[in-house]
């Protein structure tokens, strides 16, 4: 069945056949994805059929093997959508003919096609490869034809032993395509050598994947290879989870279950792995640590960085504070508060400082005031924030321009980095970070690679909220290393505090319970109870589709966004995305089945990987606007910008009508909707909960059992990040 069969709609999912027969034409062929449009005379069928399908190189006149379904295209009529395809040489004389002409090999056209066919008939494939110069004999081919027919075959050929040698293996067309754009005319040496390459070097594949193609190669399961791999894989697990390493026995004791191998045979590996300095190991909180050799230096970059930028002077003449805040009071019309007013003086004599507080503490207001006093010194200042959405919203609150750090950075899709960096620095004397909880390791160190040694660094944001999905805890280990001045804004104001939401973010953050039952008109906080994950679909799927948008004027799609503490379980976010689905935008004959998910015009869908050609990264929402059956492609609006993916690049997304609490980070949404249950026991915790509440800005919806949402107040459960960032800045590691 297809890869959309058991999400809720098998009376309509096609049925997976099996087909073979002739190419009369190739219509269509993109050598970069593979994707291609063929016209095929197969076995059984009365007349020509059209074949959507992928392939590395495709002729007419070739016979290939089909497995797939048939699809009715609205445009274009029935065709049979192929998820695999197998390529052979032709053996009438018809279709060797055909296959000659088609123009796949440089120096054959439709002329010397014929000439050859009529010469040598059958053979003459083998004699192209075992006795090349009796091409000669064919009227009109030189020595410069000749030579160039051979390359050309021996080219087809390769490509079709690596494609032969990947099926044969267990990978599919659309992988096998990618795998050969990677490695080229190498592939087959690279795979036989070390299958677990793939792994690392080949998006959407996976350890798991690279075993079983390793185990298909007849490597076995102790094989010194493979253990190293294992290695490797359990780290990167880890990095999963937010760790830069792990203590020596921890991640011997996980590689031991991930991959069933002997403690011994895993000790032996770890020598290996720290010999070739693909690992690190150094000592965190006095134990034996193993860390990835990549995030170990980052980190350790990052201390020496942030030393650096705070042992100069700012790069503004001294600001005596006393004068600069009654003068900037009266410029903005906002009245600064004591802990405000000490921020400033802090701001405008520190060359590195941190500003961190919850919602409503007036960070908005701080930093307003801030940029306002040191612009009017001619400061060149610039704005970054993690997410689209959080550079956004920095722009409407500072009013001045707020990038993306990578857009800032300039991302060179070509090496996969950025053009910004110590050789060619951002020019500005003050950067300032918003959300910086966000910003894992590896972006903090391209941040600060890029910031000139003279320049000033601002960074804002919320420590209480979860750390970055990626590895580290960067903002987390600053604060706490107190090795730069830190502003900790914690009086809520005023007119903030008219916000139940904000209220109760606070009391959550303290670990207390927020209050359920004062609800008046017009507030923005509720509480809706749910004995169980049924009942809690059932009300979650009705306050979406009718509550809100009736009472609240909202938009279900857009307006109103489903943050989980959890993927799985029933009201986990891929389940309910599957129901948010079907009653929000129901799946019609206009559909793309593929990874595990349908995708339709109008959907709401989620980037969950950076992609620097399309710039487009983690996190990003967008609406897709429509698909290209023809072209197969599926089109996505982010923010106003239409954004192309080839049908088998959509592993690059995901349905978001509901997401993770985690993936929210740094967006803000109308309303939020949040499910807390028992069922989400091992991922109920304080900071979880808190951010997921922070993320509405007019409206949140808690639905679920008080028991879970007791749970999850009385548990400070965050579990610690294995990163060292924080040593090496407190000065208790000497950086060498």
């Amino acid at each position: 069945m297809t890869a959309g069969k058991g999400r809720g709609d098998t009376a309509d999912a096609p049925t997976s056949e099996a087909l073979a027969g002739l190419v009369e034409r190739v219509t269509f062929h993109n050598p970069e994805n593979g994707f291609c449009v063929l016209r095929v005379k197969a076995r059984g069928q009365k007349d020509l059929i059209t074949v959507v399908a992928h392939a590395a190189m495709i002729a007419a006149g070739e016979f290939v093997q089909l497995t797939g379904a048939w699809i009715n295209d609205r445009t274009h009529g029935l065709q049979f959508r192929a998820t695999f395809l197998k390529a052979s040489p032709p053996t009438t004389l018809e279709g060797i003919e055909r296959y000659l002409g088609s123009g796949m090999i440089p120096g054959i056209g439709a002329v010397y096609a014929k000439r050859l066919v009529r010469g040598f008939g059958e053979a003459v494939f083998d004699l192209i490869e075992q006795q090349p110069d009796r091409l000669r004999e064919v009227a009109g081919i030189g020595p410069k034809r000749a030579a160039r027919i051979v390359a050309g075959w021996a080219e087809q050929k390769v490509i079709r032993e690596i494609m032969l040698f990947l099926h044969a293996n267990g990978v599919g067309t659309s992988r096998a395509v990618r795998i050969y754009k990677t490695y080229g005319t190498a592939a087959v040496q690279v795979i036989s050598e070390n299958p677990y390459r793939l792994a690392r070097d080949i998006r959407g594949i996976g350890f798991r994947t690279a075993d079983q193609i390793a185990s298909k190669l007849g490597i076995e399961k102790t094989a010194m290879i493979r253990v190293r791999a294992g290695i490797s894989y359990a780290l990167a697990e880890a990095m999963d989870d937010g760790h830069c390493g792990l203590p020596a026995e921890e991640l011997a004791s996980q590689t031991e279950t991930l991959i069933e191998v002997p403690a011994a045979l895993i000790d032996t590996a770890l020598t290996l792995e720290l010999e070739a300095g693909d690992v690190v190991a150094d000592t965190l909180d006095g134990k034996c640590c193993i860390f990835l050799a990549g995030l170990y230096r980052a980190e350790k970059e990052i201390a020496e960085r942030l030393r650096t930028l705070a042992a100069g002077g700012t790069p503004w003449p001294r600001i005596d504070a006393d004068k600069a805040i009654p003068w900037v009071e009266g410029k903005t019309g906002l009245i600064l508060a004591d802990s405000q007013k000490q921020a400033v003086c802090m701001a405008v004599s520190s060359k590195v400082l941190v500003i961190t507080g919850g919602p409503g503490v007036g960070k908005t207001t701080l930093l307003s005031s801030i940029l306002t006093i040191l612009m009017a010194k001619r400061t060149e200042v610039a704005l970054c924030a993690p997410t689209g959405r959080a550079a956004k919203r920095l722009s409407e609150s500072a009013g001045l321009e707020a990038k993306t750090i990578h857009r800032l950075l300039e991302t060179d899709p070509a090496k996969g980095g950025f053009r910004r960096d110590e050789s060619n620095p951002l020019s500005c004397e003050l950067l300032v970070v918003d959300e910086a909880s966000m910003v894992d390791v590896l972006l903090m160190r391209a941040l600060l690679r890029a910031l000139p040694d003279q320049s000033a660094l601002l960074v804002v944001g919320d420590v209480d909220q979860l750390p970055s999905v990626g590895p580290g805890q960067v903002l987390a280990d600053i604060i706490g290393s107190a090795a730069v001045p830190v502003v900790r804004l914690t009086e809520v104001f005023r007119q903030a505090a008219e916000s139940r939401v904000i209220i109760n973010a606070h009391r959550i953050n303290r670990g207390q319970m927020p209050e359920l039952d004062q609800v008046g008109p017009g507030s923005d906080f509720y509480f809706v109870d749910a004995a169980d994950p049924e009942d809690g679909l059932q009300k979650i799927l009705t306050i979406v589709r009718d509550r809100i948008p009736k009472a609240f004027g909202l938009d279900a799609v857009r307006d109103i966004q489903v943050l989980c503490p959890m993927n799985r379980g029933g009201l986990g976010a891929r389940s309910l995305n599957v129901e948010l689905q079907k009653a929000l935008n129901p799946p019609g004959e206009e559909r793309v089945e593929r990874f595990g998910w349908t995708f339709c015009p109008g959907d709401k869908v989620m980037q969950v990987e950076n992609d620097y050609d399309r710039e487009v990264y983690n996190g990003d929402l967008g609406i897709i606007s429509r698909l290209d059956m023809e072209e197969s492609e599926l089109h996505v609006t982010f923010d106003g910008r239409d954004v192309t993916y080839g049908f088998g690049e959509l592993d690059e997304l995901v349905l978001a009508y509901a997401t993770t609490i985690h993936k929210s980070q740094g967006s803000e949404y109308p309303a939020v909707v949040i499910p807390v249950t028992t069922q989400h026991y091992t991922m109920l915790a304080r900071n979880l909960l808190y951010t997921g509440v922070t993320r509405g800005k007019r409206l949140v919806v808690l639905v679920g059992q008080r028991k879970a949402l007791a749970i999850a107040v009385r548990n400070q459960g965050a579990r610690r990040r294995w990163s060292k960032l924080r040593e090496w800045l407190a000065g208790s590691a000497q950086i060498s």
